[in-house]
């Protein structure tokens, strides 16, 4: 169990170190992803990226 979480907490930080190059290729603004604001806060829900990347990484894992 120990050793998923860390594998889940380095998953999260390399995402959150790839999201402006991610940005900048167009993940983020795909028709699916979800920004909207409640109460003054704003808040994403990546559908359609999540959907991507997640079949890239299979793809990926697959071959290697």
């Amino acid at each position: 169990m120990f050793r998923w979480l860390i594998v889940v907490f380095l998953a999260l930080v390399l995402l959150n170190g790839l999201t402006p190059w991610l940005q900048r290729l167009g993940f983020g603004r795909l028709p699916g992803d979800f920004r909207f604001k409640v109460f003054g806060r704003e808040f994403f829900v990546p559908l359609t990226t999540t959907i991507i990347l997640s079949m890239v990484a299979a793809a990926i894992a697959k071959f290697v």
